[in-house]
């Protein structure tokens, strides 16, 4: 029994940690709603158009998350920061987040302009008609041509949301997305289906919503952090000379910030050649991945945020020099966050079974769509776990691990596998899903084992 007990925090324990997690999950909960609904009503007018948007957002997916990267080796210095309550040193890494993700915008912009061709066909399989071919990617290019404005507000709200969360005002982004999303759905319903005497712009005006819903929910948390500078006094006098970064702390920044960077675009990239090597299935399985990636993701919120809490909650023990409590408070919260996705995956086979009734597609696409779901609600336990252990190991600075850790086993490990299996294998794709998904059992299983040896227990801005 006190073996058991070790494990389990008290009422106040679990209160503090879901302060933090819950307006995080509820923020990311709607953008993934908005987003769902965004292509429910895009596969209203057809599968093509739903194939064309889930590609070009298959690299906005890539970009998105390496924009994450690019502040996320500030934000651990930034909660050790916060943890000394060492407001200047948040502003540094303020600045750092804010130059660095401009980079990355800038680089997107360039690679989608002169690559959106390229890059579509990389899912257009011969298997399917010239025709639909043809159209797939028109309808891609459309709506690439606009959502590529997205990272433009996505990137500086992920600046400012990332310092607001050091300083544990995890709800204000959560505002920030509630204010956004009335505007999404009626813009997506006016732009897509000509309502309200807007024309009807398709997949057009799907891009359109979506980037002005982006704007709306960075201004939010713009205008907070500016009018509430006793919350965050990083800000005073932050725009006055953005390149005034102390060359050591730059330095160590970078060294941070690259690897997980790297491991973040590598990551993200991952998951796009995963999906490719679904795609030479034909656009029917694109489609089928589609719709059950968008309520996975939905449900999929909670295990995620819970482990950027761990992550939060971790680096600002580490960065107080509390070891001992750090450790304590990682073996009663990783327990925790495994129960609630359990929970949480349990609840999302029922809705997963009706949900791809909703698309206007063929029957043999919607039962694809659902064995997906009920394959990704079996696997999200171990998504869980094997992701609040990278976070945990994040919170400690230990990038290199880190990175083997995440992006190094998706492209040593699971895409090599995918890849083979999907070229040279008569596997049926019902066979292949379960492959695929359920080799992620052994990154948990490492996660296990590096989280228990507390390599990542150590303060690094001492």
């Amino acid at each position: 029994m006190n073996r058991i007990k070790q494990y389990i925090g008290t009422r106040d324990f679990y209160l503090h940690a879901l302060a933090i997690a819950i307006p995080m999950i509820l923020q990311n909960m709607i953008t993934n709603f908005v987003s769902m609904l965004d292509n429910v009503m895009v596969g209203q007018i057809g599968t093509m158009q739903m194939s064309g948007v889930s590609i070009v957002n298959q690299f906005i997916f890539v970009f998105n998350i390496t924009i994450f990267g690019s502040v996320s080796g500030a934000s651990i210095f930034g909660c050790q920061f916060f943890g000394q309550r060492n407001a200047q040193g948040q502003k540094y890494t303020f600045r750092f987040r804010l130059l660095f993700a401009s980079l990355i915008i800038l680089t997107g912009f360039f690679i989608f302009q002169l690559f959106d061709t390229q890059l579509i066909s990389l899912f257009l399989s011969e298997k399917d008609s010239q025709e639909v071919i043809l159209q797939t990617l028109q309808y891609g290019k459309d709506y690439c041509s606009i959502i590529v404005y997205s990272l433009i507000p996505f990137g500086i709200g992920q600046v400012y949301c990332s310092a607001i969360r050091e300083c544990k005002e995890t709800k204000i982004p959560m505002y920030a997305a509630l204010s956004a999303i009335g505007f999404n759905l009626v813009l997506d319903y006016a732009l897509i289906f000509g309502k309200f005497g807007f024309p009807a712009m398709g997949v057009k005006g799907a891009a359109i919503a979506t980037v002005i819903a982006k704007i709306i929910e960075a201004f939010v948390m713009i205008f907070w952090a500016h009018t509430h500078l006793n919350k965050n006094p990083y800000l005073v006098h932050a725009y006055a000379n953005v390149f005034d970064i102390p060359a050591s702390l730059a330095k160590q920044i970078l060294l941070k910030s690259l690897p997980l960077l790297v491991n973040e675009f590598l990551w993200s990239l991952g998951m796009s050649t995963i999906a490719q090597c679904y795609s030479v299935k034909g656009l029917d399985v694109i489609a089928a991945r589609n719709i059950a990636s968008t309520l996975t993701n939905l449900f999929g919120v909670v295990y995620i945020q819970f482990g950027s809490a761990i992550g939060i909650m971790t680096g600002t023990r580490l960065g107080a020099s509390q070891f001992d409590q750090a450790k304590e408070d990682v073996k009663k919260l990783m327990p925790f966050v495994c129960m609630v996705t359990t929970l949480v995956a349990i609840c999302m086979i029922p809705i997963g079974i009706a949900f791809p009734k909703i698309y206007q597609t063929s029957v043999s696409i919607q039962s694809l769509a659902t064995y997906f779901i009920l394959i990704n609600a079996l696997a999200m336990p171990l998504w869980s776990y094997a992701n609040s252990s990278y976070f945990i190991l994040r919170s400690g600075g230990k990038i290199g691990i880190t990175f083997l850790f995440d992006s190094g086993y998706t492209w040593i490990i699971v895409i090599p596998f995918a890849f083979i299996l999907t070229r040279y294998t008569s596997f049926s794709i019902h066979t292949l899903i379960v492959l695929i998904t359920f080799i992620d059992a052994i990154k948990a299983f490492v996660g296990y084992f590096l989280v228990k040896s507390n390599i990542w227990v150590q303060n690094i801005v001492k």
